[in-house]
C-alpha cells in the first residue's frame, strides 16, 4: 500500500491512517486514488468487517492540497480520482467509523458526511472554507448538509465558513462522541470491536436501508460538485486565494 496511508487489519477492523504529517494530510490526487483502492480492497475482504478512517499524526485531514490541485487541472482526469473515491466511500457496503484527533478541514469534514460512525478528539476543529477560497462545496456537502442541519445553518458552515469546535459537531449531529484526545484511539478501537462483533449482514443491509434514501440523488450530486469545483480551480477568485494563502494574508474579492 501506498506509504501516504497506513493500512492495516486486526480483529476484523481494518485501519486506514492518512499518513501525510507534514501537509497535515492534506490530499493529493495520489492520495485519492490510494484511498479508493484501500477501500475497496476492505469492503471486499471476506475478513474486514468494520472500516476504521483515521490519522497517523495530530491532524486528521487539512483539506485537499490545492496546488497539486490547480497543477494537474488541464488534464481531462484531473477530477476521476476524487470522484471515484467520493463515489467509493459513499456506497460501501460495510461500516465506516473516522476517528479525528485534530484539524478537519474542506473534504476533511465532508467526506464524515459518509461515515457511519465519528469519533472525534476535544481538540477536534472542522472547517468547510470553501467560499473563502473561491471554490465551491464538494463531497457531497451541498446536499447531505442541508438535509442534516436544513438550509440555513448549511449556509452558514458551507458559504461563511468558518470553523467550529468538535462540540459543536455533535450538536450539528455530524460525529457521534467527542472525547479526550489521549483517550480517542482506544476508545475508537472498542467502538470498532462491538461493531465488528455484530452481525455482519444485519450490520450491512441496516446501513444500506438508511442510505437508500439519498443514495440515487447522491450520486448526482456528486459528480455534478466535483466538475463544479474543478472548473473554479481555474477561476479568477481562486487564483487570489491561492496567492494570498502563499503571502500569508487574506484574499482580497473587492475587485470582483
Amino acid at each position: 500500500m501506498s506509504e501516504l496511508l497506513n493500512v492495516t487489519i486486526r480483529d476484523r477492523i481494518c485501519q486506514i491512517l492518512l499518513n501525510r504529517p507534514e501537509k497535515k494530510n492534506a490530499l493529493t490526487l495520489a492520495m485519492y486514488e490510494a484511498l479508493t483502492q484501500a477501500l475497496v480492497s476492505a469492503d471486499a475482504d471476506p475478513g474486514v468487517r468494520v472500516i476504521l478512517l483515521g490519522s497517523t499524526s495530530d491532524s486528521f485531514c487539512s483539506g485537499n492540497d490545492i496546488a497539486d490541485f490547480i497543477a494537474a487541472s488541464s488534464r481531462p482526469d484531473a477530477v476521476a480520482a476524487p470522484l471515484a473515491f467520493l463515489q467509493t466511500i459513499a456506497s460501501l457496503a460495510k461500516p465506516v467509523m473516522a476517528v479525528v484527533p485534530g484539524a478537519a478541514v474542506g473534504i476533511g469534514t465532508t467526506l464524515l458526511l459518509h461515515c457511519d460512525l465519528v469519533i472525534a478528539s476535544d481538540q477536534a476543529r472542522f472547517q468547510l472554507p470553501f467560499a473563502r477560497l473561491g471554490l465551491v462545496p464538494e463531497g457531497g456537502s451541498s446536499l447531505l448538509f442541508p438535509q442534516l442541519v436544513g438550509h440555513r445553518r448549511a449556509f452558514e458552515l458551507l458559504v461563511m465558513g468558518e470553523s467550529f469546535s468538535a462540540a459543536t459537531a455533535r450538536e450539528l449531529g455530524l460525529i457521534n462522541r467527542v472525547v479526550m484526545l489521549q483517550s480517542l484511539q482506544d476508545l475508537a478501537m472498542l467502538e470498532a470491536g462491538k461493531l465488528a462483533a455484530l452481525a455482519p449482514e444485519a450490520v450491512r443491509l441496516s446501513k444500506a436501508m438508511l442510505r437508500s434514501h439519498t443514495q440515487s440523488q447522491l450520486e448526482a450530486v456528486l459528480v455534478a460538485e466535483v466538475e463544479q469545483f474543478a472548473s473554479r480551480l481555474g477561476s479568477a477568485e481562486a487564483a487570489e486565494a491561492l496567492q494570498a494563502f502563499m503571502e500569508k494574508r487574506e484574499p482580497d474579492f473587492s475587485r470582483f
